[in-house]
């Protein structure tokens, strides 16, 4: 029922990935002249290799207790990546006198990209199946969230 689902979400996540990074190597001296950038371009890597993970991972015949417990290996390992990219965010923010709703949308967007990964993962561990359903809604998330970071990578900087 969901191979369809994780086989798009792996491609679509793995072609992202590479925009992601071919905007940031296009980009690099913009980027690194912003304090918080180069953290974010890694986070939006990193939740984009999440889905690649987690996608992957679906796909191989296991328990779901396994599967849940890759899952919130794969989320929390991500997570501390958003968690370090916030913390940049914030500290950028601050020096730079910018908006503080920038960061704000930042580390809501952080959270709301990896914790489903690993609320999901442990309804699994918890041998409940709906928690495809959280992995399912985190996927749809860093997507939207990637797609709006690549953009900043790749026009905002150019402002």
């Amino acid at each position: 029922m969901w191979t369809n689902f994780f086989i798009t979400s792996a491609e679509a996540a793995a072609t992202l990935a590479g925009l992601v990074i071919v905007a940031v190597s296009v980009n690099i001296t913009r980027i690194l002249a912003h304090p918080q950038l180069p953290a974010r371009a890694g986070a939006a890597v990193s939740t984009l290799i999440l889905i690649l993970l987690s996608s992957m991972a679906t796909l191989i015949p296991q328990s779901i207790r396994i599967l849940g417990a890759e899952l919130i290996f794969f989320g929390v390992c991500c997570w501390i990546i958003e968690v370090f990219s916030a913390q940049k965010s914030i500290v950028a923010r601050r020096v730079s006198h910018r908006p503080i709703h920038e960061s704000l949308i930042h580390v809501f967007f952080g959270q709301l990209q990896t914790l489903p990964f690993i609320i999901g993962g442990a309804l699994m561990v918890l041998n409940n199946s709906a928690g495809i359903y959280g992995i399912a809604f985190g996927v749809m998330v860093v997507f939207f969230a990637s797609m709006s970071n690549a953009w900043v990578l790749l026009v905002e900087i150019l402002r």
